[in-house]
């Protein structure tokens, strides 16, 4: 790469020069925008988590309907795979639409579709429903995370993606623990927690600018190898060959992400740990790891591709310790490993995808992440389900993603150095 200062191979030319932003930094304004993004980001994972703890209410509730006991479970998940599905598409959408007035009415539709269930007497009007709340959470997600990659770059753009992080680990046990104080009124009050998002929409249209590809290019000073100038209105072919690469990094790492949070209480039972109690304070300790691994990847000055090799390493130490526990408290020590991790690897991934997108290719390929992510997400259970059918023991198919988990991280570091990787470079404050 030509100039006096080389970048590592997953730096763009706005982690050279970092130009002035394209919104203000600093201010009320600038703290309501961060805000309605965060909450923003926030509300897939409440269409995750809100009704967990009504499902075995919902179960006797649909007792007499063929199949309850299956397609009860299935409102809870299949919100994620419809958002897996179609955040490819909600990101083509949000490039030729906007960004911002897709978030409003998709924001909008989920309160719609959220709420639906308080009226709906039939299982299937319910689980169609939750379908339609997914649809929702793709545009929303894809919408708040391209916004963030509009409105900032460098060291910003890493500090805000990581708080997104932040806000949606946090976010999963308070909404786990309103869930269930809500589902003591009975299965559908929880439901309404979703007309939240109709406080959220109005602020969005007043708060968040429109931003446009010339801001862009202005923040960035540039883009990455191989664009075009943003704004130029140059046709330029998609990247596929640098998404392919961090997608399928990224399905492999939601795999990795989502391990902990789904296993730990069936882990902590083979153990012979009962409580109730004592399960959710292990989880609880767990997530606030993943928090406080986000909070350490946004004050670490470093790109992030030359982190994902020692990042997934940490994860993989972490199953290892998960694997050879005899007890609940080794068990829980490699479980705050592994989400110190993971905490660190989701928004490093997310940085690194962002840094390989121009202003016109953003919502499409933030859309293919989310769908790689989510998808892996959604295959989690399953791989370790079948990964516990093929070596006898959970704790054994956890040992063995803990390795693959390592030979990725070895593979990711040799492939470094091959290519002849430089020392990774800070990366630059923007000027408030």
């Amino acid at each position: 790469m030509p100039g006096s200062v080389p970048l590592p191979p997953s730096a763009t030319a706005d982690d050279a020069v970092a130009g002035p932003p394209p919104v203000g930094v600093s201010g009320p304004a600038h703290l309501l925008r961060v805000t309605l993004l965060m909450a923003g980001s926030c509300l897939p994972i409440l269409g995750a988590v809100l009704i967990a703890p009504v499902l075995p209410k919902m179960q006797d509730h649909f007792a007499s309907v063929p199949g309850a006991k299956a397609l009860v479970p299935l409102a809870l998940t299949v919100p994620a795979l419809a958002l897996a599905l179609l955040a490819p598409f909600a990101g083509l959408i949000v490039d030729r639409l906007g960004r911002k007035r897709l978030l409003i009415w998709a924001t909008l539709l989920y309160a719609v579709f959220g709420t639906a269930p308080l009226w709906l007497d039939s299982l299937g009007g319910v689980i169609a429903s939750r379908a339609l709340v997914g649809v929702a959470e793709a545009a929303i997600m894809t919408c708040c995370t391209t916004l963030i990659g509009d409105y900032y770059s460098g060291r910003r753009r890493v500090r805000y993606l990581a708080l997104q992080t932040m806000c949606a680990s946090a976010s999963a046990t308070v909404f786990f623990v309103l869930g269930g104080a809500a589902g003591s009124a009975g299965w559908r009050a929880p439901f309404w927690v979703y007309a939240v998002s109709l406080a959220l929409a109005p602020l969005m249209a007043a708060a968040l600018p429109s931003p446009s590809a010339g801001a862009s290019a202005e923040a960035s000073s540039g883009t990455s190898a191989g664009d075009a100038p943003a704004g130029t209105g140059t046709r330029r072919p998609f990247p596929w060959r640098r998404m392919a690469g961090i997608c399928a990094l990224t399905f492999f790492g939601a795999m990795v992400f989502y391990t902990v949070p789904v296993e730990m209480s069936y882990l902590l039972d083979d153990l012979g740990v009962e409580s109730s109690g004592v399960i959710g304070l292990a989880t609880a300790v767990a997530s606030a790891a993943t928090v406080g691994g986000a909070v350490t990847f946004a004050r670490l000055k470093r790109s992030p591709d030359p982190m994902l090799p020692a990042v997934l390493a940490l994860c993989a130490l972490g199953f290892g310790v998960m694997f050879l526990a005899g007890g609940a408290p080794l068990l829980v020590v490699g479980a705050v490993v592994n989400c110190v991790g993971t905490g660190m690897l989701l928004p490093a991934l997310l940085t690194s995808a962002m840094s390989r997108l121009a202003f016109e290719d953003r919502g499409r390929g933030t859309g293919l992440w989310l769908a790689a992510f989510f998808g892996g997400e959604f295959v989690c259970p399953l791989v370790l389900l079948a990964g516990e059918a093929a070596v006898g023991t959970l704790a054994g198919a956890v040992g063995t993603l803990g390795l693959a988990s390592a030979v990725v991280a070895a593979g990711l570091l040799t492939a470094r150095r091959r290519a002849g990787a430089t020392a990774p470079q800070p990366l630059p404050e923007q000027p408030a």
